[in-house]
Parts: structure tokens; sequence; C-alpha cells
């Protein structure tokens, strides 16, 4: 039988304004997409008929595998909101302590790139109304603000289920309906 010796707890405050963290399995959140006919924002078919030609590179959000929470090199990880940072990173100091290492599949992403995505879900969905079930537009993506973020691996998000309120941390679901 293993024997470890007890870590002593600490209880952390929350914030007066939680941290919002996402984490989904489809690493992609889902939340309104159509604009009232006042709103100066782009409307959906707008989005769409952006421009098809362009590439997402690191500098607009986009993360290779396996990247960790402390890896500011990359903007997915470096531009998302600070308090959620912090928060994540401390988190992840913990979970270390337990053997799980914390990866971000998505963090702060572009306009531009976020754009992309609602396009490719269009292209995967078929219709604009089903890919709104699953991808925001620029406009209503926390990923944009920097105020989202996707943890990959199982045992990350396991650990985070448990954990992550000690931190100020909450755990977003997305439902989706069937029409």
């Amino acid at each position: 039988m293993r024997q470890t010796a007890a870590r002593p707890k600490t209880r952390r405050t929350l914030r007066p304004t939680a941290v919002g963290l996402v984490v989904v399995a489809a690493a992609i959140i889902g939340t309104l997409v159509h604009q009232s006919a006042s709103s100066p924002a782009p409307s959906f078919s707008e989005v769409l008929r952006g421009d098809h030609g362009g590439t997402t590179t690191e500098a607009d959000g986009a993360l290779p595998d396996g990247v960790a929470v402390f890896e500011d090199e990359y903007a997915g990880v470096a531009n998302l909101d600070p308090d959620l940072l912090r928060a994540l990173r401390e988190a992840a100091t913990d979970a270390a302590d337990d053997g799980i290492e914390l990866y971000v599949n998505s963090g702060w992403r572009s306009p531009e790139y976020q754009n992309q995505l609602l396009r490719e879900a269009v292209s995967e969905y078929g219709s604009e109304e089903e890919a709104a079930r699953w991808v925001a537009t620029a406009d209503t993506s926390p990923h944009v603000s920097g105020d989202a973020v996707d943890i990959g691996h199982s045992d990350s998000t396991a650990w985070l289920s448990e954990h992550g309120a000690e931190y100020g941390l909450c755990q977003i679901y997305v439902a989706i309906h069937q029409g």
C-alpha cells in the first residue's frame, strides 16, 4: 500500500467576479449568434462571406497540441484575461502535485479566427442555424475577449471539475436542444 504525505489544505477566497472557465469536450462553445437589426456588428451572413482564403496562425490564437497554461509564447495563452490566467496557473500548480498537467486546447482567439471557425462549422453542419448551436460569432464568443479557455485531456477536466471552484473557475456546459 502506497502512503503519501498529507498536503496542507489552504482555503482560497473566490474573487467577487467569478472567472469563467470553459471545459467543453468538443472544444467549441456555442452562444447566442443572432444580432439585433440595429447592431453595428456584422450579421451572420456577412461573417460567412468573409475572407475564406486566410489561414490562422499562432498569432490568431491557434494552438498546437500539448500547450500548457504556463506557455506565454502562444497568443492563445498569453492573451487570456489576467485573472483567468492567474487562476488557471494556480490550479495547474496544485494539479501538478497530483500528477495532472493542464493543457490548453483553445484559449484567446482573434476575431478572424473565431469567424473562420464559424464558417467551417457552417460547412460541416450544413446550415447557419445548426452551426450557431456549436460556434459563436466573434462578437459573442468569450474566447475573443480572453474570458474562456478549453482545457484538454480527460484527467485535466476531471481534476478541474473536482477542484476548479477553489480557484474561482467554473465549468460551463452547453445545452444542445434537439428541434
